[in-house]
C-alpha cells in the first residue's frame, strides 16, 4: 500500500521472478493481486478503524483470503498458513476456518437504497408491494433459515411476516425523512408510496439515501450567499461587441453589453470551494480511511492549503460555524475533513505528507464527477429559486478542474479558442391557459479554435470523450433566477477549423414576472458562456427581449 503503480509493478515482477523472497503487504493484497506463496504469515487479526478510533477484528472472509495465497494449485503442490492471534481468539478462528461458513444476505445494509430504487422506477408503489418484493429475495430465505441473525422473533410465518412489515415501515420512514419518497396514508396498515426528486437522484447516481438531502442543503446555502454577494464579482471588464459578435445589425441591437468573466475572485473561489466542501461532507465518504495518528498529518496539511478545513480561509463574510468546544484533532479525525483536504491537495498540487494519501486522493477524486452531476440534478429541483443563475454558473468551473485538469490559477492561453454569437433572435408566445409567455432565444455559436488544441493532462478525467464541453446558462439580471441551461461539445478533431452550433433556448418568463425583477431593468436577460476546457475564454452577454 502507498506505492505508486510503477513501483508496485516492479515489486510484483521481482517477487514472481524469485529475486525477492519475502514480501510484506497489507491485507488488501489478498483481494486484488494474484501473488502466490508457499508460506503465508498473518501477523495479527486486527486493524485500526479510524471511524471507531480503535482496533477491530478482520472479517473471517478476509483471513481466508490471506490464507488462500499459500499453495496455489497452479504454482505449488502444498502451502502453509500461519495465523498469529490472541489466545482467546484461537478456538473461534479454528472453528470458522475448518467448518463451512454460512453465507448471509447483505441486503439489510442497503435496504433503503434498494427499496428507494424500486420505488423510483415504479416497481414498488405501496407497502404491500415492498413486502412482496422482499419475499422473493435471498434476504427472505436467510431470515427464515437464521431468524435471530436478522432480528426476527422466529421462523414461524406470522413472525416472519411481522418482521418484514417492520423492516419495510422503518425503511419507508427513513426514506420519507430524507425526502426520497412521498407517502399517502390509507386505511389500515397499507399505504401508497411514490418517488421524489431526491429519491430519483439517489437511484440514478447510485448514492446513499441520505446524500441527496445533504447536497440540497449545501446548494441552498450556496445559493443564498450567491444571491446576496454576486452582484459585484465575476465580471472582469467590458468587451467590445465585435470581439464576441458576428453578423447583422439586429444581433448588435439585441446585445446591450458584453463582459469577460474571470474565476479569480472571492465569490467564484468560494463557490467552487463550497461545492467541494458540501460533496466532501456527504455520506459517500463516511468510510474514507483515517489511519492511526493521521490527525496530526491532516492538521499539518490543512495549514498549507488555501481553503483550510472549514472554508474559514475563503469566507469573506461571517459564515463560520464551529462546534462548541470541539477539539481540532477530533475534527482532523473526521473522514469528511480529510476528504476536503485531499480535494484541495489535488487542485493546488500540494505535497502529500505520506504515500498512503496518494491512493486515498485517487479514490476521492474519481467519485467527484458522478457526485457533481448528482448535485446539479438535485439543484434543478429548486430551479425557480433566487441565486440559481450563479449556482449553475459555478458547476462548470468545478467540472473544468476535474474533467480537463484546468486549475483556477492556470493562465489563459495566448492564442486560445474563441466563441462568437450571431443571428440572435427572440420569439415570444402566449402560454395556453395563462397570461405568462414562453420565450425562445435562437442563437448561433461560432467556434474558432485558432490553432489551439487541448493539452494532455494527467489530472484530466480519462473517461471524458466526445469533445470539449461549453456550458450555456441563461438567467435574470436581478435576483439571479435561472431561466435555462444547456451545453454543447466542440469536436476534438477541430484544429484550425471553425465550427457552428445552432441552439434554441426555451424558457418561461413567468419566473421573472412573478418576482418583478427583470422588468425593472428593461427586460434584459444574461447569457453566460463558460468553457469547461480552458481558462480565460468565459464571457456573458446582456440580451434585450424588447420587440
Amino acid at each position: 500500500a502507498g506505492l505508486t503503480s510503477k513501483d508496485r509493478e516492479t515489486v510484483e515482477k521481482l517477487y514472481l521472478e524469485g529475486t525477492i523472497q519475502v514480501l510484506i503487504a497489507t491485507a488488501t493484497l489478498a483481494w486484488g493481486v494474484n501473488l502466490p506463496a508457499h508460506l503465508v504469515i498473518v501477523k495479527g487479526t486486527e486493524f485500526y478503524d479510524g471511524k471507531l478510533s480503535r482496533y477491530v477484528d478482520y472479517p473471517v472472509t478476509d483471513v481466508l483470503q490471506m490464507m488462500g495465497r499459500a499453495g496455489r494449485p497452479q504454482f505449488d503442490k502444498e502451502g502453509v498458513a500461519v495465523i498469529m492471534c490472541e489466545e482467546s481468539k484461537k478456538n473461534f478462528l479454528k472453528k470458522f476456518l475448518y467448518d463451512p461458513f454460512p453465507v448471509e444476505s447483505c441486503l439489510g445494509e442497503r435496504m433503503c437504497e434498494t427499496i428507494n430504487a424500486e420505488i423510483s422506477i415504479g416497481t414498488i408503489s405501496s407497502l404491500s408491494d415492498a413486502i412482496g418484493y422482499l419475499k422473493w429475495t435471498f434476504y427472505a430465505r436467510r431470515v427464515r433459515m437464521n431468524p435471530s441473525y436478522y432480528g426476527a422473533t422466529s421462523s414461524e410465518e406470522d413472525d416472519v411476516e411481522d418482521f418484514f412489515l417492520s423492516v419495510v415501515q422503518d425503511t419507508v420512514d427513513k426514506l420519507q425523512e430524507h425526502g426520497c419518497v412521498t407517502v399517502e396514508k390509507t386505511e389500515g396498515t397499507d399505504y401508497y408510496v411514490g418517488g421524489a426528486s431526491l429519491g430519483r437522484a439517489a437511484s440514478n447516481f447510485y448514492l446513499q439515501y441520505q446524500t441527496p438531502k445533504q447536497m440540497q442543503s449545501g446548494t441552498r446555502s450556496l445559493k443564498n450567499m450567491l444571491a446576496q454577494h454576486a452582484s459585484g464579482t465575476k465580471k472582469s471588464q467590458v468587451a467590445p461587441k465585435d470581439a464576441f459578435l458576428l453578423g447583422n445589425a439586429k444581433t448588435s441591437f439585441r446585445v446591450q453589453g458584453i463582459q469577460t468573466l474571470t474565476s479569480k475572485n472571492v465569490v467564484s473561489t468560494y463557490g467552487i470551494a463550497k461545492i467541494l466542501h458540501s460533496l466532501s461532507h456527504t455520506h459517500e465518504f463516511n468510510e474514507l480511511p483515517v489511519r492511526h495518528s493521521e490527525e496530526e498529518l491532516n492538521l499539518e496539511l490543512s495549514r498549507s492549503l488555501p481553503w483550510g478545513y472549514d472554508l474559514g480561509k475563503v469566507s469573506f463574510w461571517m459564515d463560520k460555524q464551529k462546534g462548541a468546544g470541539k477539539n481540532i484533532l477530533d475534527i482532523m479525525l473526521d473522514p469528511h475533513t480529510k476528504c476536503f483536504l485531499l480535494l484541495q491537495a489535488f487542485i493546488f498540487r500540494a505535497k502529500l505528507p505520506i504515500s498512503d494519501y496518494i491512493n486515498d486522493m485517487r479514490t476521492v477524486v474519481e467519485q467527484i464527477p458522478r457526485l457533481l452531476a448528482a448535485m446539479e440534478f438535485v439543484a434543478e429541483d429548486d430551479k425557480t429559486s433566487a441565486g440559481n443563475f450563479e449556482l449553475f454558473s459555478a458547476f462548470p468551473l468545478v467540472r473544468r478542474i476535474f474533467n480537463s485538469g484546468v486549475m483556477p490559477d492556470t493562465p489563459s492561453p495566448t492564442n486560445g479558442p474563441s466563441i462568437k454569437l450571431s443571428n440572435i433572435k427572440v420569439v415570444r408566445e402566449l402560454k395556453k391557459g395563462s397570461h405568462f409567455h414562453t420565450w425562445c432565444l435562437d442563437i448561433d455559436f461560432n467556434v474558432f479554435m485558432n490553432g489551439w488544441k487541448r493539452p494532455f493532462s494527467k489530472k484530466a478525467n480519462k473517461n471524458t470523450s466526445g469533445g470539449q464541453s461549453v456550458s450555456i446558462i441563461l438567467g435574470t439580471l436581478k435576483g439571479g433566477f435561472l431561466l435555462c441551461k444547456s451545453s454543447f461539445s466542440i469536436p476534438d478533431s477541430l484544429k484550425d477549423k471553425s465550427w457552428k452550433k445552432h441552439m434554441k433556448l426555451e424558457f418561461e418568463w413567468s419566473i421573472g414576472e412573478t418576482q418583478s425583477g427583470p422588468y425593472a431593468d428593461g427586460q434584459v436577460v444574461i447569457l453566460r458562456v463558460v468553457n469547461e476546457f480552458v481558462n480565460g475564454c468565459d464571457f456573458e452577454v446582456e440580451i434585450s427581449l424588447k420587440e
